[in-house]
């Protein structure tokens, strides 16, 4: 089994409270792999640390086999995206201009991009299926659309591997099923690694090959979701009462809230 990404042993701190405390998990070639817990379990920072952007205090991270320490910041995004939360403002650039930033760790000592360079960023369009909005400016998109252009300067960069924070978090239902459509279509036909933070559970349950469910900066459960997904792990985790049943379409794990009134007894 080929492991594109091995952390081992996990410690940060952040202005002295413990965000990750021992973290370890192995993610495989090909896999879709869901980071989920509660907030302030360390599913961002966790996250960031595989990305190298937020480096451990104690710990080790490796990536295709190699330390992570030993990449420099621009081999590092020749292998491995990371897509962000949406930010705030607005970009004034064109959605051609905003994807083909994806190549600059692939630029030469000129820093001027190739036709090859243009080529692979209309190929990314094509495949996250917005190059009928390559002469739009970000600031005139919906938030879907936005996320599907970050998503292909991602994929502009010839990534091995995607890192993803919670890149459902601000869509609405039908835009949550057509990004999640279009990672598992991008993990199946160009063989992305794919670790994504999931704040949905159901989502992360219908996509997700494994799951790690985090607690206090710690791994609770890894597994498949019918293994992590349990009333029991969750109640724990969360710390309020979840319903756990198979879906009626495929019979995977499904989480149900049980609001407060349903649980009062006189």
């Amino acid at each position: 089994m080929i492991h594109t990404i091995i952390g081992d042993d996990l410690q940060l701190a952040h202005s002295g409270q413990q965000a990750l405390n021992g973290v370890s998990l192995q993610v495989e070639q090909g896999e879709f792999f869901a980071i989920i817990g509660p907030n302030g379990s360390g599913k961002t920072t966790l996250l960031r640390s595989l990305a190298g952007t937020a480096a451990p205090d104690r710990g080790t991270i490796r990536i295709l086999g190699q330390n992570i320490e030993d990449y420099s910041r621009r081999d590092l995004a020749r292998k491995m995206a990371l897509v962000p939360q949406l930010p705030d403002q607005d970009f004034t650039f064109t959605v051609r201009e905003v994807v083909l930033m994806g190549r600059s760790p692939h630029l030469g000592l000129l820093r001027m991009e190739s036709r090859r360079d243009h080529d692979i960023a209309r190929r990314s369009m094509e495949a996250t299926r917005i190059e009928h909005l390559a002469d739009r400016r970000m600031h005139q998109l919906s938030g879907g659309e936005k996320q599907r252009v970050m998503i292909a300067r991602a994929l502009t960069q010839d990534p091995a591997i995607m890192l993803l924070d919670e890149p459902t978090s601000s869509l609405d239902l039908a835009h949550q099923i057509r990004l999640m459509d279009l990672l598992e279509r991008l993990k199946k036909e160009l063989e992305i690694t794919v670790v994504m933070v999931a704040h949905d559970l159901n989502l992360a349950a219908l996509y997700g090959d494994r799951l790690l469910l985090l607690r206090d900066g710690r791994a609770d459960q890894t597994g498949p979701p019918s293994e992590v997904l349990t009333f029991d792990n969750l109640e724990r985790a969360f710390g309020c009462v979840l319903l756990v049943d198979e879906s009626p379409v495929d019979g995977l794990p499904r989480v149900n809230i049980i609001p407060g009134r349903h649980l009062d007894r006189d």
